[in-house]
Order: structure tokens, then sequence, then C-alpha cells
């Protein structure tokens, strides 16, 4: 009894623990977002304003174009990111749950995760084939 109420405990801790981190990491992003667009709207060290920076003239087709390819290289990289965080997920604790049972499989075990990594990089690739046409 008294070891299940300290898993228990220690379930508690750690979902505090990960709740905490998760509302510091979201608080530092905003923070590094205002700081990083208020310096690119006054313009950074030793850079021109965007107001006097030059422009580049784009015919209403060529601005749809690019709007589009942007928004499909982002979902490219995107899909890929979260395809392979869902398979390392999945694929990391069955793979470390054979490892504790069988410890010389560990090599095959990072084979098969290095293979889930492998969609973030070919998302990527895909999204700056995508960019490299615009």
């Amino acid at each position: 009894m008294k070891k299940n109420m300290s898993t228990n405990a220690a379930v508690e801790k750690l979902r505090t623990n990960i709740k905490t981190s998760l509302i510091v990491l979201a608080a530092l992003l905003c923070i590094a977002g205002a700081v990083f667009s208020a310096d690119a709207i006054n313009g950074g060290e030793g850079q021109t304003p965007l107001q006097e920076s030059p422009t580049i003239q784009m015919s209403k087709e060529q601005a749809d174009v690019s709007k589009i390819a942007l928004i499909a290289a982002a979902i490219a990289f995107a899909a890929g990111a979260l395809a392979a965080g869902f398979a390392i997920s999945h694929v990391g604790a069955a793979a470390m749950g054979a490892v504790a049972e069988k410890p010389e499989i560990g090599g095959q075990a990072l084979i098969f995760i290095a293979l889930a990594e492998g969609l973030v990089v070919f998302g990527f690739i895909t999204a700056l084939m995508i960019l490299g046409k615009m």
C-alpha cells in the first residue's frame, strides 16, 4: 500500500513539474517573440527600419503563388515533425521496453528510432525544395 501511495505522489509531482515547465517555456517564447518582432519593426542594429527598405514589385498572381508556397512549405515541415514525434514516442517506448528485457538488442532499437527521426529530415528537404522553386 505504501509503495502505491509513493508512486502516486511521484506521478503527481512529475505532472506538476511538466505543467510548470510548459508554462515557463510558453512565457519565454512569448517574450522572445515580442522582442524580435519589436526589433524587426524598429530596425535592428545597423539596419534600416522596415519602412525605409526597398519594396519588391510583384503581380497579384506571383504574390498568391508565394503565399501558397510558404504555406505548403510550413505544412510539409510541420507534418514531418509531428509524424516523427508521434513515431518516436511509440517506437521509443517499445524499444526501451524491449531493451529492458533483452539489453543486447539496444543497437537495433536505436536503428528503429533513427528511422522514425528520418521523417523530420524528409519534411525539411521537401520544404526546402518548395521554397527553392519560389
